[in-house]
């Protein structure tokens, strides 16, 4: 069996059933508690359940089937739900809120506030706990990565160029204002891809969906807006930028692609003042 850790998904197996819960195989661990509230009703000894595992209030490993807002390594966006002296408390969807040390502050954390932690296991004591000093613990780097690859992106900050958003929880790259049609905040989630990587290896990103997919799903939005708005829309390869982003939610560049691609199936034609939907 592999080694049994807070803060990981496992799948582990039914050792016996008691009033109060279930107990499972936990290898040199022990067998870990899955209170009852947790526990699946037909579970019965030498079933196989996927549990997650963490410390409860008596430092005892304990399992269960509720879902976190973050496994071990993961950044996150998290609200606080108390403080004292020693450090904050946040919610992360289980029973027991998630501890961040007054060490591992950057911000002053209080009630009610939402904060960028990344979550890691003490290495003394095992228990989970959560930073908001994990900048040295983002590559810059593309090791491993590929132009187009599609990635899940995180908003870490803004700069003057556009907003450094965390990839994959593990690098960092640069999302440009002139990709983006909307405004985020830090913690903000996104499916992006890699736009490219540059010569010293930093990565450039981009919101949405690589190559002729994301063209593809622009032409369908355009096509659905048409037909909303009886078949016509008053804008084309000419409109504003800004017009263009506050009605299509896209960048003039993917409407300009995605309205040649239309023409070019015969679905649009183009008037003096806009785009005219073409009967199929």
């Amino acid at each position: 069996m592999a080694s049994i850790q807070a803060g990981e998904w496992h799948t582990l197996r039914v050792v016996k059933r008691l009033e109060f819960g279930l107990y499972l195989d936990g290898g040199e661990a022990g067998e870990i508690l899955l209170p009852k509230r947790f526990a699946p009703a037909d579970a019965q000894p030498g079933d196989e359940l996927q549990v997650f595992l963490y410390h409860d209030s008596e430092d005892r490993l304990i399992a269960t089937t509720q879902t976190p807002k973050g496994i071990v390594g993961d950044i996150v966006l998290l609200r606080c739900v108390g403080a004292t002296r020693q450090g904050a408390f946040l919610d992360w969807g289980l029973m027991k809120d998630l501890f961040v040390p007054l060490s591992q502050q950057l911000s002053h954390m209080k009630p009610g506030g939402q904060y960028l932690v990344r979550l890691y296991r003490d290495e003394r004591t095992g228990r989970m706990a959560a930073s908001e000093k994990f900048e040295s613990q983002l590559q810059e780097i593309a090791e491993g990565l590929e132009p187009l690859q599609p990635v899940a992106l995180t908003i870490w900050r803004q700069t003057e160029l556009g907003y450094l958003a965390i990839i994959n929880h593990h690098f960092v790259g640069l999302l440009y204002f002139s990709d983006l049609y909307r405004d985020y905040d830090p913690g903000d989630t996104l499916q992006g891809f890699i736009k490219a990587i540059r010569p010293d290896g930093k990565i450039d990103l981009a919101p949405g969906e690589a190559g002729y997919a994301r063209v593809e799903d622009a032409g369908q939005k355009i096509l659905r807006l048409l037909d909303a708005h009886n078949g016509y829309l008053p804008y084309h390869d000419k409109s504003d930028s800004e017009d263009i982003r506050d009605f299509f939610g896209m960048s003039k560049k993917t409407f300009k692609m995605a309205l040649g691609g239309l023409y070019k199936q015969g679905k649009i034609e183009f008037t003096q003042q806009g785009i005219r939907r073409k009967e199929d």
